[in-house]
């Protein structure tokens, strides 16, 4: 007998101390996004059949799943059948996905399983070509990429970000600044730590990728409701939290910094979501990476959502950063990339967008989307130079003042209507209204009217302005067979400042020829106000400042990509994409000159001398990228990019030159394994490893005579962009451990990201010193190690 209760209690204990964790989440049309009640969840691969239904609003929850990485199939009457592998599952947080199903083009025909790798496909339906899905397991797989989204993206073939101390993203050649952010549906200025008015990217993001969900990355030729932009778009979107249970994390990372986040329900199936993080530098007194100086950036992040009413779901989200660092000359290295030994400078930034967003169906096919949201970015940058420095006759002077403030009211509506199996339609409206206080004062390139012996303190720019942008846009699909698919629409982008209106056609034709060959042609017409740096420029006529760039007319840009994609096995896929490019309407100088604002994005700041531009520039992209990727299955991912590319532009003076973003190729080869260990074998050791290839940038060459002679760095405009830096080189290594509790709602994970393994000097720059009188070559950042560790419980 004693035997017999002994049995049953370790029995019992074995159990209630089981590795096990919870799958759930949401099932969806995708064409409607309505929810599927009555749709069964399968999970695959175990010795008990485990099988669930969702409930009235799509909702599911597996539980007792066993840890490691499980697969799931969900089916449902009349849909294609969705298959999601290599879910990864722990005991320190519950899973959530988002599943869409489509409707079988004929219902009263078998229902063919589908193999869904999640990835391979955007979740934006109207999405042809050139786009593709990412998800937070990437952001934080992959080796070198800093918790950063904006280097995730670098990964991705057409990207090109050889760059380590800024994550810049130039798809295709294009400027960084031709990239549209948006947040949950609405644009939004840069998010990144220390950014700058107009500009895209920053050395730091402030985007949390533990508030993130599964987005999109669009690199050409994007779907109607984009607009007001011509290089690429990062449609983000934040997660929702737990509606269960509170869940709790807790973590740190040299580049992230401290981070803790909170989940769990709030009210009637709603759910909140926060996370605040604080640099790990500026807390330790360490200095950041390619600088001696000690920087400082923290970011809140939070989304509320309060569930589904008789009125629909409402939500309310937000995010919010600061950073400063100072650079004191006396503290600074000589080959700072950031600072120089003469100057004392002290940077601010802030961003910060709050919104709330509202969904309300009407029937089962319909809905109406709108998104009402505030965003502000702001940076200071103030320069003391000192003159005849550590001498008697040392002087300290105020040689540069920039301040610079955006605040941003946007509104967007969207109705999505599910006509029928075939067809979808979409429609809407976006309205922003930007303010913009922006005041620049500088010495540099200036002379010396009041006689002290030092160039005058000059106000290049001075504006407190405001502009409104209308975006309405209307589009569709069509499934015209059940291997044929049209997504076809409009867009119109309206400006008040000069009484701009375009209307821009967009389509894209996808042809599924059997389960293996994919064929697509995507073509857009896109356009895009110019950088509000150089829209507002002033020019000093006869004493009286005027903004001669005000009335420049958007850039014009017509996207052309042909893709095909091949399924080679199983979990492998092979994408070929071949683009053009033709861009005109660019401003470029009235006189004959090399400059474009096409060239702008490659230096920290916007050009001062840019003034009564034309419209008459224009500029080709053309190149040929190739993927091969095996999705994450039996432990082991492997992704290879390559793109060869060619980007061009053509100034004033009639010469087409390289631009500054011409690389000529990029090739990206990661690889990740994991192996189970313990006795249990529920903890995972793993390891990443990522190599990148670049062709070197373009640059124009340093006059060193007239340099000498002028006291600051002179270029030859009439060779603008004519030689190339040497190629860059990168490999990073990342290992680490993840463990899951055997007793407790926990896991742990640690890791070291060792970058640049081979301490490869790749060049930053060639600049004038004007301390030594000569040019100097400036190198990137050699071998750092970046590290981390996440509690989640």
């Amino acid at each position: 007998m004693k035997k017999t209760i002994l049995a049953l209690a370790l029995m019992i204990s074995s159990l209630a101390f089981a590795q096990t964790g919870v799958i759930k989440g949401v099932v969806l049309d995708k064409q409607s996004e309505s929810p599927l009640e009555g749709a069964t969840i399968e999970l695959l691969n175990v010795d008990v059949a485990t099988g669930v239904i969702t409930d009235f609003d799509g909702r599911f929850t597996l539980k007792d799943v066993p840890i490691g990485r499980q697969s799931i199939r969900i089916s449902y009457l009349g849909y294609e059948n969705s298959y999601v592998p290599n879910i990864e599952v722990t005991t320190g947080k519950d899973v959530q996905l988002n599943i869409t199903l489509t409707e079988s083009f004929n219902t009263l025909t078998e229902v063919v399983v589908t193999s869904n790798s999640n990835l391979d496909k955007p979740k934006n339906k109207m999405a042809t070509v050139s786009a593709r899905q990412f998800g937070i397991e990437e952001v934080g797989r992959f080796s070198g990429g800093r918790g950063d989204i904006g280097r995730l993206a670098a990964n991705f073939a057409g990207v090109s970000a050889p760059d380590d101390s800024r994550n810049d993203i130039i798809i295709r050649g294009n400027s960084p600044t031709g990239l549209l952010w948006r947040i949950e549906g609405i644009p939004v200025p840069n998010p990144n730590h220390y950014s700058s008015a107009g500009t895209t990217g920053g050395p730091v993001s402030a985007l949390n990728p533990n508030m993130l969900k599964n987005s999109d990355f669009i690199t050409s030729a994007f779907p109607a409701e984009y607009g007001n932009a011509i290089g690429g778009v990062f449609d983000i979107g934040l997660r929702n939290g737990n509606t269960d249970d509170y869940e709790f994390a807790a973590q740190v990372g040299a580049f992230s910094g401290v981070e803790a986040t909170a989940e769990g329900p709030l009210g009637d199936k709603g759910s909140f979501l926060v996370a605040g993080r604080y640099s790990l530098v500026g807390l330790i007194g360490s200095a950041g990476a390619g600088t001696s100086a000690n920087p400082n950036y923290g970011d809140f992040s939070f989304n509320l959502n309060f569930g589904k009413g008789k009125l629909g779901s409402l939500s309310l989200f937000g995010i919010g950063g600061t950073s400063d660092i100072e650079f004191l000359g006396d503290n600074i290295e000589a080959d700072d990339l950031f600072a120089a030994e003469d100057e004392d400078a002290y940077v601010e930034s802030g961003f910060g967008v709050i919104g709330v967003k509202h969904t309300i169906p009407f029937g089962k096919k319909s809905y109406l989307r709108t998104v009402a949201g505030f965003s502000t970015s702001s940076s200071k940058y103030t320069a003391d130079r000192y003159f005849e420095k550590d001498t008697p006759q040392e002087t300290l002077l105020l040689y540069t003042k920039d301040d610079e403030k955006e605040n941003r009211l946007t509104f967007s509506t969207l109705f999505n209507s599910k006509i029928n199996n075939k067809i979808t339609f979409r429609t809407g409206l976006q309205y922003e209204n930007l303010a913009l206080d922006y005041s620049n004062q500088d010495r540099e390139e200036q002379p010396d009217l009041d006689g002290d012996g030092f160039s005058d303190l000059v106000t290049l720019i001075e504006m407190d302005e405001s502009l409104a942008l209308y975006q309405p846009f209307a589009q569709g699909q069509f499934r015209l067979s059940k291997k044929l698919t049209l997504n076809a629409g409009l867009h119109g982008l309206y400006s008040d400042l000069n009484k701009q209106f375009v209307m821009e056609p967009r389509a894209g034709l996808s042809f599924e020829a059997n389960d293996k060959h994919r064929f697509s042609l995507g073509y857009g017409l896109h356009s895009q106000n110019n950088p509000t740096p150089i829209l507002f420029l002033n020019e000093d006529t006869n004493g009286t400042p005027v903004q001669s760039n005000r009335d420049l007319e958007f850039v014009r840009s017509a996207h052309l990509v042909f893709g095909y994609d091949v399924k080679l096995g199983d979990k492998w896929r092979a994408k070929l994409e071949a683009y053009y490019q033709d861009i005109d309407n660019v401003p470029v100088d009235r006189f004959a000159s090399s400059y474009s604002t096409l060239t702008e994005g490659a230096d920290f700041g916007f050009s001062t001398d840019a003034i009564d531009l034309v419209n008459n520039g224009t500029a080709t992209n053309q190149g040929v990228e190739l993927t091969l990727e095996k999705f994450f299955s039996q432990d082991y991912y492997v992704l290879l990019t390559s793109s060869f590319y060619q980007s061009k532009y053509t100034g004033s003076d009639g010469i087409e030159r390289n631009s500054p973003f011409n690389n000529g190729q990029v090739v990206n080869l990661l690889g990740g394994k994991e192996w189970a260990v313990g006795k249990s074998k529920k903890n995972k050791f793993f390891a990443d490893t990522r190599i990148t290839y670049s062709g070197g940038r373009y640059y124009t060459p340093i006059d060193l005579e007239a340099s000498r002679n002028m006291g600051y760095e002179v270029l030859f405009d009439d060779l603008a962009y004519s030689q190339q830096y040497d190629s860059y080189f990168r490999w990073d290594v990342k290992l680490g451990l993840k463990i899951n509790s055997k007793s407790k709602k926990q896991s742990h994970q640690f890791y070291v990201d060792m970058q640049n393994v081979t301490n490869k000097s790749n060049i930053f720059s060639r600049r004038y010193n004007r301390l030594s009188n000569n040019i100097d070559r400036e190198d990137q950042i050699g071998f750092f190690p970046d590290f981390g560790y996440r509690f989640q419980f």
